[in-house]
């Protein structure tokens, strides 16, 4: 499975989906969250399966491969066959076994277009299985940084953007599951190249579970037994209350225990459609030793400011990695 990168760099588009308006004014003054930091893995589907290369099948009548003889390509996501909706590799290899090596008509997606391509399934030489020469996947796994969890119900959100495919395609969830990651090195960042954050599915460490992807987030449940007796609960702040100057960023660059980092906010846009609320700089020695700035992997990282939750962490810039945007936090709560 390739491994999403959830941070996106300035130069490219935030999100997939329009999203706007703030739930934090309905919100009691009174409710405190949970400031996140660490560092979760999630999957994800982009509702077909994709084609990553080529392989020809060996059958009793030699070696060849139906589906590069059919015109297909990789990146193509396969998303029916005759006609049936096909999101998993299961559906795909149970519509191929149907054909019983009939010709079918394949449903792909392509650089955002849809067509239609007839193959033939070949049987598999010393096997029942019927196969077009195709290596697959049908889920996306990555990394984000977890920004908040609400005190009573135990909601979170994460990332701060929307998750896009390569082809611009919105993604849903794929496995609900969302999992501890444990950090195990850092791709630093570079003048003209992000870095990122490397970690590992801790499987035995299940957060919660996911229930929804939009163009501010993640969101979902942690489970509720999860151990709270080491985190600070803090009250979220409105746009109107952010000012240019000192602040926190909570984020994961090592195992899995958040720390504290200092940055600068240059800049605070409350009325931004892309959700780009505010310019950010790391200023703090230790996180520009390790990382060189913000790098891929720490979007969602919370933003605090006068002991109050004021964002996340979202972009890079391309050209400066130790500057980049943040949402304001008002655009997460509510999901």
């Amino acid at each position: 499975m390739r491994r999403l990168k959830f941070l996106f760099v300035a130069a490219l588009t935030a999100g997939c989906l329009l999203f706007g308006g703030s739930a934090l004014s309905a919100q009691a003054a009174t409710d405190y969250y949970y400031i996140g930091g660490m560092t979760a893995g999630f999957s994800l589907s982009a509702g077909g399966v994709e084609i990553v290369g080529f392989k020809e099948v060996v059958s009793e009548q030699g070696a060849f491969c139906p589906a590069t003889e059919a015109g297909m390509r990789t990146g193509d996501l396969i998303v029916a066959v005759d006609g049936i909706h096909t999101r998993s590799i299961e559906e795909l290899n149970a519509a191929f076994a149907r054909s019983k090596g009939k010709c079918v008509r394949i449903t792909l997606k392509r650089e955002g277009e849809h067509a239609e391509i007839d193959v033939t399934p070949v049987r598999e030489k010393n096997s029942e299985k019927y196969k077009i020469g195709i290596l697959i996947r049908d889920t996306l796994s990555g990394i984000g940084t977890v920004t908040y969890i609400e005190k009573d119900s135990l909601r979170f959100g994460a990332l701060g953007h929307a998750v896009c495919a390569e082809d611009r395609t919105a993604l849903t969830i794929a496995d609900s599951s969302v999992y501890l990651c444990s950090i195990v090195s850092v791709n630093r960042g570079e003048r003209g190249k992000a870095g990122e954050l490397r970690g590992l599915f801790m499987n035995d460490s299940r957060l919660g579970a996911a229930d929804k992807v939009c163009a501010t987030g993640l969101y979902g449940k942690f489970a509720d037994g999860y151990d709270f007796s080491a985190a600070e609960a803090v009250e979220a702040a409105p746009l109107s209350e952010a000012t240019i100057g000192k602040a926190i960023i909570y984020s994961t660059v090592d195992g899995v225990t958040p720390e504290a980092y200092e940055i600068a906010i240059a800049k605070v846009d409350a009325n931004n459609r892309d959700n780009k609320n505010f310019v950010i700089k790391v200023t703090d020695e230790r996180l520009l030793a390790e990382t060189g700035g913000i790098v891929q992997g720490m979007s969602g990282s919370p933003i605090i400011q006068n002991g109050k939750l004021i964002g996340a962490v979202t972009h890079v810039f391309l050209n400066d990695p130790t500057r980049g945007y943040g949402i304001g936090i008002e655009k997460m709560i509510g999901n």
